[in-house]
């Protein structure tokens, strides 16, 4: 309907204009309270899971809460209570299928909570380390979740723990007294993947390192070594090289140990994204997958499982370290007691690109 405003004069005539519509009211706390035939106090409380509510009373401001379609105000709520409800998640990881196991872990588990994710990837951790704590105050978040090479900077650990910003570290391979964390055995993982390759009769084995400035390099180096000890034998030099954790990196690293003339019969890579750049750098070659050369990677990514062939790996539960980590950071918040150390179980997966190694 049409009605008139203001007028203006165009030629004598008054135009006619639309109302201006206003904006739908904001559903209150104090609507649902009326709704439920509450107090305020009380529908508080139902919200925020405390004690002293009869289970009749609960259903009933649930109930108003879906009728009314109320959304609490979690910027109120929290200057109410000096708290941001935001948690920041550290990371510098290039993969992209660590990163997303990553970030849906911490999401999974923050379901129904009332804190919302701030995610803060670090292009060098090791360059920029100074600056993290400074991004995560800015931030305003009331604690931090950190995955490597964060988890183990010690330079972000001791100022966090300087302000008092509650922080879970995934995969920490240093400072263990520094707690909680979320933690799976690089060492004995790296070992048991090379263990393998071994069994399969494979001895010029190239090894793909990740980034240096991750301490898990080294863990998985060292689990490498762990192993061809046990086989009598010990791993040759010329055959390792650098790689960052990167598809690029290990289609490169690849090339080269591919063009040898002494070429390895497999290639332990040390993440999936790289061993799937071995694969790729192998087909460019000419190269058989897993007939003349055998590739093993490391986490049991996504990308793993949808090459071919697919890709043997050791499975590191990044989704579910990221839930265990993010589960410890709210029972901090919340004023909870929590275990230094919450361990995860790594299995292998045996699958197409591991066979024994070819003939002389």
């Amino acid at each position: 309907m049409l009605r008139l405003t203001r007028a203006r004069r165009h030629g004598g005539d008054a135009v006619m204009q639309p109302p201006r519509s206003r904006p739908p009211r904001r559903i209150t706390i104090v609507d649902v309270a009326r709704h439920a035939a509450v107090s305020t106090k009380t529908v508080s409380r139902v919200l925020n899971g405390e004690p002293h509510v009869t289970d009749a009373v609960r259903d009933r401001v649930r109930e108003a809460v879906r009728t009314l379609d109320y959304h609490p105000n979690i910027m109120a709520q929290g200057l109410a209570r000096q708290r941001s409800h935001l948690i920041g998640l550290v990371y510098e990881n290039p993969s992209p299928s660590y990163v997303v196991d990553l970030q849906m872990g911490v999401l999974d588990r923050l379901r129904g909570e009332r804190y919302r994710l701030v995610v803060l990837p670090v292009r060098s951790v090791t360059d920029h380390a100074d600056e993290v704590v400074g991004l995560l105050r800015s931030a305003a978040v009331d604690g931090v979740v950190l995955a490597p090479p964060a988890s183990d900077s010690r330079r972000i650990l001791d100022e966090l723990t300087a302000i008092g910003m509650p922080f879970a570290r995934i995969a920490p391979t240093r400072w263990p007294e520094l707690t909680p964390g979320v933690v799976v055995d690089d060492v004995v993982a790296a070992c048991e993947v090379a263990a393998l390759v071994l069994k399969q009769g494979h001895r010029r084995i190239g090894i793909i390192k990740g980034d240096p400035t991750h301490a898990a390099a080294e863990a998985r180096m060292a689990g490498y070594a762990k192993a061809f000890a046990a086989a009598g034998l010990s791993i040759d030099p010329d055959l390792v090289l650098d790689g960052l954790f990167t598809f690029d990196s290990g289609f490169a690293a690849a090339q080269t140990l591919l063009a040898r003339r002494d070429r390895p019969t497999a290639i332990l890579a040390q993440n999936d994204d790289m061993a799937v750049g071995a694969l790729m750098a192998a087909r460019e070659a000419g190269i058989d997958v897993p007939g003349d050369l055998s590739i093993v990677g490391f986490d049991d990514s996504e990308i793993a499982r949808i090459t071919w062939p697919r890709i043997t790996t050791m499975r590191q539960p990044v989704f579910d370290m990221a839930v265990s980590a993010t589960t410890l950071l709210l029972d901090q918040l919340g004023g909870a007691q929590v275990p230094a150390n919450v361990a995860h179980e790594h299995h292998l997966v045996e699958r197409d690109s591991l066979a024994a190694a070819p003939g002389p």
